[in-house]
């Protein structure tokens, strides 16, 4: 049986939508298969959520952002937009979560270990339930 497929998806794939991936993989370990993609993709991760996420012994550093596709959307079996109202391209989508989390674009690591926090405490309610 095939784990099921989470798509976290922000606006430049640097920040929210990495933070969820990172944290599902470290959260759930091999329950899911986790990834991420945005809208517009910054050049690199978000330094200050490679640092969080590292903290808990995954290394998403050398991760590279990229665009989300209709073939992404429509692969996922839960879809995770990390930002209300994303214009995603037209796709059927299977199960789709909205949450809202702040752009942490020029966060540091103190300000972004809450935000990791929120995202994991969510993660755990509404992903990780049995």
């Amino acid at each position: 049986m095939s784990k099921p497929v989470v798509l976290f998806i922000c606006q430049h794939n640097a920040g929210r939508s990495q933070l969820g991936a990172g944290l599902l993989e470290v959260l759930a370990g091999d329950r899911f298969t986790a990834t991420s993609a945005g809208l517009s993709p910054a050049d690199v991760v978000n330094p200050a959520i490679a640092a969080t996420v590292g903290e808990l012994g995954l290394d998403i550093a050398d991760r590279v952002p990229r665009a989300v596709t209709t073939e992404d959307l429509e692969s996922a079996d839960i879809v995770v937009a990390m930002k209300p109202g994303l214009a995603l391209p037209e796709a059927t989508i299977k199960r789709f979560i909205e949450w809202q989390f702040p752009d942490p674009t020029a966060w540091d690591v103190d300000s972004v270990r809450p935000m990791r926090e929120a995202v994991a405490a969510r993660i755990a309610k509404e992903l990780l339930v049995t």
